[in-house]
């Protein structure tokens, strides 16, 4: 059963060849309330002794920082996700807890004061779209150029990945329960059938 304490994401997954973009853009800008291009910069971060923890049994935490990378005053956003609930309790989606904040100035030196160091980076870019609570994020992940720490354009064909989620963290309460969202993330499962396979993932 969720923790009330707690702050939740609710999600599904899915992703898809190029030659579908269309028709999945489509699609999804029809059932959306607006739509907007992304290109997002990630950064996972792991504690400094997350190598310890995990010879102890122990998953450490990670922590990540994103930005857009389009807008130039764009913050940095730190959020962190614990493991998610048991597919007993839901079943039909990915429900985890879910903190964030946003972070003015240095998110990078912020991070490694917290005592995190940086594992990898990748860059997201495609499309975002906004419908009721959820927030519908289709991109193709590109690889960062070691030298210039630039992102590197993705080929055509690369994969293309989808997340249907909550746009910000929301408590399990009386006036806003999982089911809901839970409900919300079905609907667009059920709007893309035929075209796009949703799913709940174990992360």
């Amino acid at each position: 059963m969720a923790s009330q304490g707690h702050f939740y994401e609710v999600a599904l997954f899915g992703e898809f060849f190029a030659q579908d973009l269309k028709s999945i853009l489509n699609r999804l800008t029809l059932h959306s309330e607006s739509s907007y291009p992304i290109h997002t910069r990630e950064i996972v971060f792991e504690p400094i002794d997350a190598q310890h923890q995990r010879e102890t049994g122990v998953d450490p935490t990670l922590l990540r920082a994103r930005k857009e990378v389009s807008e130039a005053d764009s913050p940095w956003i730190l959020y962190s996700y614990l493991k998610p609930e048991s597919i007993r309790v839901h079943p039909e989606a990915t429900v985890r807890p879910w903190a964030t904040c946003q972070v003015v100035g240095d998110a990078l030196n912020f991070a490694a004061a917290l005592g995190y160091v940086r594992r990898s980076q990748i860059y997201k870019k495609g499309y975002a779209f906004r419908k009721g609570p959820l927030i519908i994020l289709m991109f193709q992940q590109e690889q960062v150029d070691p030298k210039t720490q630039q992102p590197i354009p993705a080929h055509a064909d690369t994969l293309w990945e989808v997340e249907v989620k909550t746009a910000n963290p929301l408590r399990n309460t009386q006036e806003t329960p999982l089911s809901r969202s839970i409900a919300a993330v079905l609907e667009v499962q059920l709007l893309m059938k035929g075209l796009l396979d949703l799913r709940r993932q174990d992360l």
